[in-house]
């Protein structure tokens, strides 16, 4: 074979071989590609199977200021059973709302009931369970939502309902609830939420402190038609530890369980305090035996 022959035999090899080096390079390329597509398929999928378990259509642990409660959570709340309540009593109450000399709380003709707290507050999700058992005796929530106090606080993440847009009709009583803040931290604060009216703002900042309560300006406070102030929780939030806000309310109904006999047991109070408020009406609430015993819970002026 001539050079030149030798040359022209060389250079096809070494083209063949450029040429299969590429086919290599883009079939791996090619490959790359396909197995990025099926990560990518992978991660949103398992980012709304994620999505679905945490949050749900209950929103159950909504990470937001607040999801809704569906209707089942609500009818479970305010169908506790008579004789769970009678069972439970009020004998391990620890904390009870006291009692005040003020002028009365009302709205439109009737005691109201003024709940302060924030959704990042613990303490506040715990009580918000008692208060809203005992107002349900006596009337009807709608727009309850569901949240779960800061995951940077003591007891992170209990869960629980919020008043952030809910309303409550009754023919005894009149309700406002105010979240002031959400669970969620912006610029290292929570961010801002409900506001009190100018009205409102002044009767939490007389009755929440001394002698009216143990410290000023603790949250959750609650003021039963100007007649009791309570601060703070009836119970520890550390009962509800890790328990969806379904559990919770599913647990309310026996009279065994530990959060039944704390939530149901502050609820209790609670109603001994708003029959206060209402005449001793509904005379099926009001006049059992359980609801009389708890009134003695009630601390005095």
């Amino acid at each position: 074979m001539s050079k030149r022959a030798e040359q022209k035999s060389e250079a096809r090899e070494k083209a063949a071989a450029l040429a299969a080096t590429q086919l290599r390079a883009e079939r791996r390329r090619r490959l790359l590609l396909a197995l990025g597509a099926v990560a990518v398929v992978v991660l949103v999928v398992g980012g709304l199977v994620i999505v679905r378990v945490a949050g749900g259509g209950k929103k159950e642990t909504s990470t937001g200021p607040s999801g809704a409660a569906d209707t089942s959570l609500i009818s479970m709340l305010a169908g506790i059973p008579p004789e769970t309540f009678a069972a439970v009593g009020s004998d391990g109450v620890q904390a009870a709302p006291s009692a005040i000399t003020a002028p009365a709380l009302t709205a439109g003709g009737k005691p109201k009931v003024l709940y302060v707290g924030a959704e990042f507050c613990p303490y506040c999700a715990a009580e918000r369970w008692p208060v809203t058992v005992a107002l349900s005796r006596f009337g009807t929530f709608s727009n309850l939502g569901t949240t779960h106090s800061a995951s940077a606080d003591v007891y992170p993440n209990t869960a629980t309902l919020s008043f952030h847009g809910a309303s409550y009709t009754s023919k005894y009583l009149a309700f406002t609830g105010v979240e002031t803040t959400t669970n969620e931290e912006v610029n290292g604060r929570y961010a801002p939420l409900d506001t009190l009216t100018a009205e409102d703002q002044k009767t939490f900042d007389t009755f929440n402190q001394p002698p009216y309560v143990k410290s000023g300006g603790s949250i959750p406070f609650i003021d039963l038609g100007g007649k009791y102030v309570s601060a703070g929780a009836t119970y520890t939030p550390e009962v509800l530890a890790g328990k969806t806000q379904s559990e919770i309310a599913n647990a309310l109904k026996d009279p065994a369980n530990p959060i039944a006999k704390a939530v149901d047991g502050s609820a209790n109070v609670y109603t001994a305090a708003l029959c206060q408020l209402t005449k001793n009406q509904p005379a099926a609430v009001c006049s059992t035996d359980v609801v009389k015993a708890a009134a003695g819970k009630l601390g005095k002026s």
